[in-house]
């Protein structure tokens, strides 16, 4: 049998994953990414490892709150008026996915494929260094309504349903895990199975310096098409240079769409953008993760800092990013941490890659099942990288996958 080549596409946790499991199977490995060591959405998401995270962001009654949220200037979803129309596909098919025979299906296959994260993460920091970056600590979920964790009681039971554990905490509880939070938290929710890491952009830069190292050739490049070959698939990166292996696999990120388009492909992708700021010195201290309910953000405590994320902002690719969303997080975290300094703040913002089911896209391109699709992943990129690499691993080796792809599949958007 012919050595299997592959190219991945793709330099972020998604491709890096990719990259590691094809090696650890003895493929040739190339990626190619525009700006392989620059900044990405795995460099500035919030770390946090969310296995429990088993709810599409699509949910019955969702559409009510909508409104309210854009109108909102501190609100956690922002839209570019100009961009609407380009977007209207991929609402419809959000709205489409918001009905309860829906959420069922996609959380199932949710936990099916987070049910896997620790088995295959694990292994993968350990094997690259990265064992004492994992912080096992659980997270918290709370409120500043006592009428909060009733109105979310269907989702905390349909996530124990999957196998999510879920421990409902009074305010004097959640205080006293997390001492920094004020008086406006009125209870919460502890997930144990929820962990972080340290600094989500050493995880990125520990994992590319391994798959260097260790034989995968890195090329600065923008790719512009992908063709297939009758044995595999040739990459054509602007300019002009045409590369050739037996399996190629798109992990772009929100970029990823055009190249399947190009395809033949259909798929509906959206850059959800999202930011952040990042304290070196925040004057409060924290143990884990804070997903805040209400207000849909999150508080990390990183190696680099305090870091304070969420916001969802639709506008494409190419508009400039509005900072003011970042000063509207941090307006936001003042009020559930009462002493929090702004000492050395750092803001950051970047373009996650949202499908309108909040599943990914895995599996073969309709085209050739030589070229592999692994995108879409929103904000579990981190949480699911190692497991879509093995995923991708189980079709470029030609083994039985290991769950259900079906769910996946980019056929879905046809």
């Amino acid at each position: 049998m012919s050595r299997v080549t592959v190219i991945v596409v793709g330099a972020g946790i998604v491709g890096l994953s990719v990259a590691y499991e094809a090696l650890q199977n003895g493929a040739a490995v190339t990626i190619i990414d525009r700006d392989p060591e620059g900044d990405k959405a795995s460099f500035g998401n919030a770390g946090g490892i969310a296995v429990t995270e088993v709810m599409p962001a699509s949910i019955p009654g969702l559409w009510k709150k909508v409104p309210f949220w854009i109108l909102d200037p501190l609100g956690p979803l922002a839209l570019r008026v100009a961009y609407t129309p380009r977007l209207l596909p991929w609402l419809w098919h959000f709205a489409r996915v918001g009905t309860a025979s829906e959420v069922s299906r996609i959380s199932e296959a949710l936990a099916e494929i987070n049910s896997r994260v620790y088995d295959d993460l694990v292994p993968l920091f350990n094997k690259v260094g990265l064992a004492d970056d994992l912080v096992r600590k659980g997270a918290l979920t709370v409120y500043e309504t006592e009428s909060g964790l009733l109105r979310d009681k269907h989702k905390w039971d349909a996530s124990r349903a999957l196998g999510i554990e879920v421990q409902e905490l009074s305010a004097a509880q959640v205080r006293h895990m997390e001492p920094a939070l004020g008086p406006i938290v009125k209870n919460g929710v502890f997930m144990p199975q929820w962990s972080h890491v340290s600094d989500p952009k050493r995880i990125v830069d520990v994992l590319r310096n391994w798959v260097a190292a260790n034989g995968a050739l890195i090329i600065r490049g923008h790719v512009d098409r992908i063709n297939p070959t009758t044995n595999g698939a040739e990459v054509v990166l602007n300019g002009g240079r045409r590369l050739s292996a037996t399996n190629a696999v798109i992990a772009a990120g929100a970029w990823s769409a055009q190249l399947a388009k190009q395809l033949g492909d259909r798929v509906l992708l959206e850059s959800e953008r999202g930011y952040n700021t990042t304290i070196a010195s925040p004057g409060v201290a924290l143990e884990r993760q804070l997903i805040f309910a209400d207000r849909k953000f999150v508080a990390t405590p990183l190696s680099t800092g305090l870091r304070i994320g969420g916001a969802v902002e639709f506008g494409g690719l190419k508009a400039a990013p509005n900072y003011e969303r970042s000063k509207a997080l941090m307006k936001l975290a003042r009020m559930y941490l009462p002493d929090l300094k702004e000492i050395g703040s750092k803001e950051w913002s970047g373009h996650r890659p949202a499908t309108p089911d909040s599943l990914p896209v895995i599996g073969r391109s309709g085209p050739s099942r030589h070229i592999i699709y692994a995108f879409g992943h929103g904000h579990l990129g981190l949480t699911q990288g190692p497991t879509t690499g093995k995923i991708v691993g189980d079709l470029l080796f030609e083994h039985k996958p290991r769950l259900n792809l079906a769910p996946f599949s980019v056929a879905r958007f046809s």
